[in-house]
């Protein structure tokens, strides 16, 4: 297939990405709009023999300071046929475009799964003093197909960080956590649970724990329990202004695009979720608790209830996002990858973040200033 490569509008972006059964969340036109200190542009890739659309990009621009010189970034993207034989023909045209707008370096992080390990085999692999990570374990599933996209990419000159975005290396996470719907009843989710997991969905049952559903006006509350969550968990919180941002963009788009739960107990809140839906694919992208209350297990109903609304939207996969890929019970985030094997579904593995040079002392200064800071 022969490509062109052309600046597309939103509407065509859009409309392309609904024409697919699911995309990243980070790849709809409006997640430009929620990152309002970058520059945006889509990108849509075109078969020169028929004229259709067969891929699209959201690029993000990140200018440097002083200098019209930026760094685009395709965040979980882009949304290309990355098995195809002549994938140089889809990616070259992509960089000659971006070196023709001012970017001095390229970040990517192809949307393509290398493996897979299910909950029994994770919960085999704590029980191993000599298992100290998910790749010390054979997976369940491997994708061979991952492997030859890897290689092109080191061919054509993209680089990836030494320790191949292990963990939380990369600005998204290489390693996430998914429950797997399609063609599975509900009942067959909630038993492949586990006994912790449906214990405490049925004490938060028993205490009166309701979960509902939140609006633009209750952001408020759910960073009170967020801001909550930073102190507790030590990291620096989003204002609310990005959330509220976040809300106005993804629903202007598509009105069912972001939604927000809560848990509450005898009318106080004490969880809150967002939750983001792009085709089949459904995320709980943020969460946050209160330090009280925690004894009726308000994050397992609410998980469970917001789980159970992915289903009903016909949602294939419900997607937990980020784990380490630490098994070592002293690892300060091992309580992650922990608390979401309860769900009976499975680690999978990305291909990770690449870069490509396109001014290698830009590409260069970039590098070490962000392993300063």
């Amino acid at each position: 297939m022969s490509l062109t490569l052309r600046t597309i509008s939103r509407e065509q972006h859009l409309a392309y990405l609904q024409s697919l059964p699911a995309a990243s969340h980070m790849q709809v036109p409006a997640w430009a709009d929620v990152k309002a200190e970058w520059r945006s542009e889509s990108l849509g890739w075109f078969d020169e023999r028929t004229g259709e659309m067969v891929g699209a990009g959201l690029v993000l621009y990140r200018q440097l300071p002083k200098i019209k010189r930026y760094l685009a970034y395709l965040p979980e993207g882009p949304v290309i046929n990355w098995f195809a034989p002549n994938l140089d023909d889809w990616i070259q045209p992509m960089l000659a475009h971006l070196k023709q707008q001012g970017a001095f370096s390229v970040k990517m992080g192809p949307p393509v799964i290398i493996r897979r390990w299910n909950a029994e085999t994770i919960k085999k692999g704590i029980q191993d003093p000599d298992v100290k990570r998910l790749r010390d374990m054979e997976a369940d599933f491997i994708e061979p197909r991952a492997f030859e996209v890897a290689d092109k990419l080191r061919r054509m000159g993209w680089q990836q960080g030494e320790d191949g975005g292990a963990g939380f290396g990369d600005v998204q996470p290489r390693y996430v956590f998914q429950v797997p719907l399609a063609n599975r009843s509900l009942e067959e989710v909630h038993k492949n649970f586990n006994q912790l997991w449906r214990r405490n969905i049925k004490k938060a049952e028993k205490a009166g724990v309701e979960v509902v559903q939140g609006g633009y006006q209750d952001l408020p509350e759910w960073q009170r329990l967020y801001e909550i969550t930073a102190v507790r968990d030590h990291f620096r919180p989003r204002p609310l202004s990005y959330f509220q941002r976040m809300w106005t963009a993804l629903n202007t788009e598509d009105p069912n695009r972001m939604r927000l739960y809560f848990a509450r107990h005898n009318g106080v809140n004490l969880s809150a979720a967002t939750m983001l839906i792009v085709g089949g694919h459904v995320w709980y992208s943020y969460g946050a608790s209160d330090n009280i209350g925690r004894e009726v297990r308000p994050s397992n109903a609410m998980q469970w209830r917001m789980l159970c609304d992915a289903y009903a939207l016909g949602a294939t996969v419900y997607d937990l996002r980020g784990i380490s890929d630490s098994l070592d019970e002293t690892d300060h985030l091992f309580g992650l990858i922990q608390f979401k094997v309860g769900t009976g579904g499975q680690a999978a593995e990305y291909l990770g973040e690449w870069d490509f040079p396109l001014n290698k002392l830009l590409h260069k200064a970039l590098d070490m200033y962000m392993s300063r800071r």
